[in-house]
């Protein structure tokens, strides 16, 4: 059995790659643009090609059975249609429910005629590294609602899970919203980044306008979608965070932000 991993060099794709091989499967095929700098372990199948240029995928699903699916809306119906020609199964996407930004996704999926699993994950607890260039410049975050609380996930957690589901022996539809443990504010979220980092930092409550200024350094032209699309959501409903997904799904518990946070201060650190 084939797996395809898309976007294998991306955030989530690289550790999708690591959970199917320390699962013992070695059949692993790669898609990335850039083979000679992949980096990947030597016995996974390395393949250039670039979900987002269809016409790149050339012989990327042929004998293939299952894919992990990285989000690309524009083409992933496209890209699904040259899977199932191939003779593709089995569809793991990152997406998210069919009303949300990422919705189109998952549509895509379902009208494909494969087999799917769709993963709908929370905020990714990597997110906070956009808060770097203002941790190190002047130990203050800037935001509208420092109240505003989510249950922020690990990327290698949304990784293990699709490992997982890339692996099972069931494949039927189903479709897994993912969390992390743990319902955090902005402030709190921060809080866990100062103990980390060792220093004080300070949230500080800033208009639309002061948010984007903040956050232009490090996320340029998409600091204004970011706060009108993203941070204006952060309100889920107590009752149903955080999800036990995780566990559920991989048998190992979720990475709680604190831990997170503590392997990852070079993040914040270094420019």
């Amino acid at each position: 059995m084939t797996i395809l991993v898309t976007g294998a060099t991306a955030n989530i794709g690289r550790k999708v790659v690591d959970h199917v091989l320390a699962a013992g499967c070695t059949d692993v095929r790669a898609l990335t643009t850039d083979p000679d700098r992949a980096a990947l372990p030597p016995e996974v199948e390395v393949i250039e090609g670039y979900i987002r240029r269809p016409e790149s995928l050339g012989a990327a699903f042929e004998g293939v059975d299952r894919m992990y699916l990285a989000p690309s809306p524009d083409t992933a119906a496209e890209v699904l249609a040259l899977a199932r020609a191939a003779g593709v199964r089995h569809v793991v996407d990152l997406s998210g429910e069919p009303e949300s930004w990422w919705g189109t996704v998952c549509t895509a999926v379902e009208d494909s005629g494969l087999s799917w699993t769709h993963l709908w994950p929370a905020d990714f607890m990597e997110n906070t590294v956009m808060w770097a260039h203002q941790i190190r410049a002047t130990g203050t975050v800037r935001e509208p609602y420092p109240d505003a609380a989510t249950a922020p996930i690990a990327m290698d957690d949304i990784a293990a899970v699709a490992a997982s589901a890339l692996l099972a022996e069931d494949t039927g539809n189903r479709a897994y919203p993912l969390s992390g443990p743990e319902l955090l504010t902005r402030t709190e979220l921060l809080g866990y980044l100062a103990t980390a980092l060792g220093r004080g930092l300070t949230f500080v409550k800033a208009s639309r306008e002061d948010t984007i200024a903040a956050l232009a350094a490090s996320m340029g032209e998409q600091a204004s979608w970011y706060v009108d699309n993203v941070l204006t959501g952060y309100s889920p409903d107590p009752a149903t965070l955080p999800l036990t997904s995780v566990t559920d799904i991989t048998g190992r518990p979720p990475t709680l932000f604190a831990d997170w946070a503590a392997a990852h201060t070079a993040a914040f650190t270094t420019p």
